[in-house]
């Protein structure tokens, strides 16, 4: 695991998630091929206050309903700080079906850590190609209609706070992932998009919402920069023409 934000909070993470990791194990005895920490736990920039726990289930033929809600169920039980934060990417021994997109994928052969595993599965590697096009689809439109929320909201309300400082951020990771095809941590992102410097894109603003995000702080100092928010989203779009053009 990378250097993260907060390391008591890491430690408590990853127990928690080594919990469930044996509670999966029992509920599904050998169809559980491997448990994984992924996401920031994985990658790096863990922080107690932001992060999700980020866990991967490989299994013989995927996994029902009736057992996710089980997972769920148990962890919100196991845990009121982190239950609610467990966030569950899940497939089958092929990779063909369940909650795994192209750059969970990728984080999962590049920084994958195993909490269970009877047999290891490596899929095949996204494309650069296959990143963009899912990163131009249902992840920007996410984004979009986060910056269109904020940016003409008139408060931040403190329930909103994790949105909105994860809304500040996404251009970084999306340009980071576009660019080079991989997954990586804000703190990556951030020193990649300094080197490269995309021409309009506020780098600035992603690098002071990432120093809230280390301090675990509020970001409401930053709601003012909510204004500039289209801005970012227009630099990410033109990248989003490029790529359409070609096909």
């Amino acid at each position: 695991m990378h250097q993260t934000t907060d390391e008591s909070g890491e430690a408590a993470a990853v127990d928690f998630a080594s919990r469930i990791a044996s509670l999966c194990q029992a509920a599904l005895g050998s169809e559980l091929l491997g448990a994984y920490l992924i996401g920031s736990l994985a990658h790096g920039g863990f922080s107690r206050r932001y992060s999700d726990v980020d866990m991967a289930l490989v299994t013989e033929a995927g996994l029902s309903s009736q057992i996710l809600d089980r997972v769920r169920n148990e962890a919100a039980a196991l845990s009121a700080e982190w239950g609610p934060k467990l966030s569950v990417f899940w497939t089958d021994r092929h990779f063909s079906v369940g909650r795994f997109p192209p750059l969970d994928r990728i984080d999962y052969l590049d920084h994958a850590v195993v909490l269970m595993e009877r047999e290891r599965v490596q899929p095949a590697r996204p494309a650069l190609e296959e990143v963009q096009r899912y990163l131009g689809g249902a992840p920007f439109a996410s984004w979009t209609d986060l910056v269109e929320r904020f940016a003409t909201a008139e408060t931040l309300a403190p329930k909103d706070r994790k949105a909105y400082l994860r809304t500040l951020l996404y251009p970084g990771r999306f340009c980071f992932s576009w660019m080079t095809g991989r997954i990586g941590s804000n703190d990556e992102a951030v020193t990649f998009l300094g080197k490269t410097r995309p021409s309009l894109l506020d780098v600035g603003l992603i690098a002071r919402a990432l120093q809230c995000r280390q301090a675990n702080a509020d970001p409401d100092p930053l709601f003012a920069a909510r204004t500039t928010l289209p801005s970012q989203v227009g630099v990410c779009a033109e990248l989003l023409a490029g790529l359409r053009s070609q096909s």
